[in-house]
């Protein structure tokens, strides 16, 4: 129910921390489901079945090997894989630093490849880094400077 109102009734544009959590939405009829962690190897077969079932399931990449691993398992019937650039502003849990050169490298990989194949979506930062946060400056803080981290890399 609580899903059902964030999203205002739409039931799309949702982001699940686990394939559980994916499953469990689309049985409940959400189609555009982002899974917000990088598609594991042992993940893939979960993934793709998710993608072909969805309208949009969509997954993030923050490697040259995640990219070649999705672009090497191509979906069927004309789907592609949706992409997100996960960008690690300062979390240290997933992601490419957005100031590590293999990261422009990897998002022009994404985006020029083979977008018939695999589409880059959009970067994407998750401000884990605020869990710790002993008050509301500090996470606005983070915030900033993970807003402006992106706007950078974007803008790069």
């Amino acid at each position: 129910e609580g899903a059902a109102l964030a999203t205002g009734g739409t039931r799309r544009g949702i982001v699940v921390s686990t394939l559980a959590e994916a499953r469990f939405f689309a049985a409940g009829g959400f189609d555009d489901i982002l899974y917000g962690f990088p598609v594991a190897r042992w993940r893939l077969a979960e993934c793709s079945e998710l993608a072909q079932r969805l309208q949009e399931f969509q997954v993030l990449l923050d490697s040259r090997q995640g990219l070649e691993m999705l672009l090497q398992n191509p979906l069927p019937g004309g789907k592609r894989w949706l992409v997100w650039l996960k960008l690690d502003c300062g979390n240290a849990r997933a992601g490419i630093r957005p100031t590590d050169p293999e990261a422009l490298a990897l998002a022009r990989g994404i985006a020029q490849g083979s977008p018939e194949l695999v589409t880059l979506v959009g970067v994407y930062a998750h401000c884990g880094n605020t869990y710790g946060c002993g008050d509301v400056a500090a996470v606005q803080a983070i915030a900033r400077d993970t807003t402006a981290a992106v706007l950078e890399f974007v803008t790069a």
